[in-house]
């Protein structure tokens, strides 16, 4: 196939040239023919085209005149292949100017030619690759940025408790405390954020685990209506100390997935943790539905609307809305991005919606098919 393209590449342009030729001569023999007759019919009346004809055929018995009448067939026929070559050479122009601009970093420049066959496929897959590779510019740049702000909010998150520790064990190595109650006070202390350096770096690893999918899934099928009242009533006790009521709303006493229960245990325990400490409100609502071939669970809290132009961000790794930025509650900043890509590795969606009354994540998890047994 390749072998008979590069032939007809090979051999078109000297068929366009042949039959160029071809036509021009035909053309000159029909006018000379058409010409003689019109000279012997009028030659005695004379007129600008006899005299033309007498010029001429004066002009043919000199000897220029014997390779003129070949110069004007070449010349006419080089200007006809050039009228068959037209579109194709315009093109290749047009191709290597834009494909120049784009080699010196103008991706935004597009080929856009009249014409058809393979030069018009090149055009086209040119194009395409242009537009691959500026997405690829633009999620590299984006992915260079994420290093960048990860590295940032790491290195704030990290040295904020070792601050502390470091200073309070400063502190306990001085002898600058006046009793054992207060060594006994800068020990907790210092036991507490270095705790909180532990979750900030398990949570870490975790996610980079499940960002790029090197995490094992232990998938069973589980029914989600049990897993989740199991959960809710493991934050029974907390429920209770930060007076708060958890209530569960179940339309099914079965939805069965396929899925790794300790993964989906951390997703959903995020999403809990998350409402607990930012909702002010006296519930906290669980929803559990099934929507086509989706199970959907809710987790639902109130108050303490998180602003729509955080909406967006708030899946994101070590992102925080303002309000909570300075809120010491232990976290890492990487609960809801260990949610997100929990769900997203089984298959399923999150989304989150706010308004002034309440908070709604919403996750959505594929439902086993016992009939294909798709799992």
């Amino acid at each position: 196939m390749k072998n008979n393209k590069a032939l007809n590449y090979a051999i078109m342009p000297i068929v366009y040239l042949f039959l160029s030729f071809i036509s021009v001569s035909t053309s000159f023999v029909i006018l000379k023919v058409i010409l003689d007759r019109y000279y012997r019919y009028n030659s005695q009346y004379g007129g600008a085209i006899v005299n033309a004809i007498n010029f001429f055929k004066f002009f043919k018995d000199q000897t220029i005149g014997n390779y003129l009448y070949y110069i004007i067939i070449a010349v006419f026929t080089f200007f006809v292949y050039y009228l068959f070559m037209r579109k194709s050479l315009t093109a290749f122009l047009k191709i290597v100017e834009v494909t120049n601009k784009m080699a010196g970093g103008d991706l935004d420049k597009t080929i856009s030619i009249d014409c058809k066959g393979d030069i018009k496929t090149l055009a086209d897959n040119i194009n395409i690759i242009s537009l691959l590779l500026k997405n690829v510019t633009i999620e590299e740049r984006k992915a260079q940025q994420t290093k960048a702000d990860l590295i940032t909010n790491v290195s704030h998150d990290l040295r904020t408790p070792l601050t502390s520790i470091k200073g309070y064990l400063g502190l306990i190595n001085d002898d600058k405390y006046r009793d054992e109650v207060q060594l006994r006070y800068y020990v907790d202390i210092a036991y507490e954020k270095s705790k909180e350096l532990e979750i900030l770096i398990n949570d870490l690893f975790e996610l980079t685990k499940v960002q790029n999918r090197s995490i094992t899934l232990n998938k069973i099928e589980i029914n989600l209506v049990e897993l989740l009242n199991q959960i809710i009533f493991q934050f029974g006790y907390q429920f209770q100390s930060e007076k708060i009521e958890g209530r569960s709303f179940f339309s099914e006493d079965k939805m069965i997935i396929y899925a790794d229960p300790n993964k989906l245990v951390r997703a959903f325990q995020n999403l809990i943790n998350n409402g607990i400490k930012y909702g002010t409100g006296d519930y906290l609502d669980i929803y559990a539905y099934k929507e086509g071939s989706y199970a959907i669970v809710d987790v639902i809290s109130y108050g303490n609307p998180i602003p729509a132009v955080e909406l967006p961000y708030i899946f994101d790794r070590f992102y925080r809305v303002e309000k909570s930025r300075n809120k010491n509650d232990g976290g890492s900043g990487l609960g809801l991005a260990i949610t997100k890509s929990i769900v997203t590795l089984h298959d399923g969606q999150i989304s989150a919606h706010s308004d002034g009354e309440k908070t709604v994540f919403k996750v959505k998890l594929p439902l086993l098919d016992k009939e294909n047994n798709m799992h």
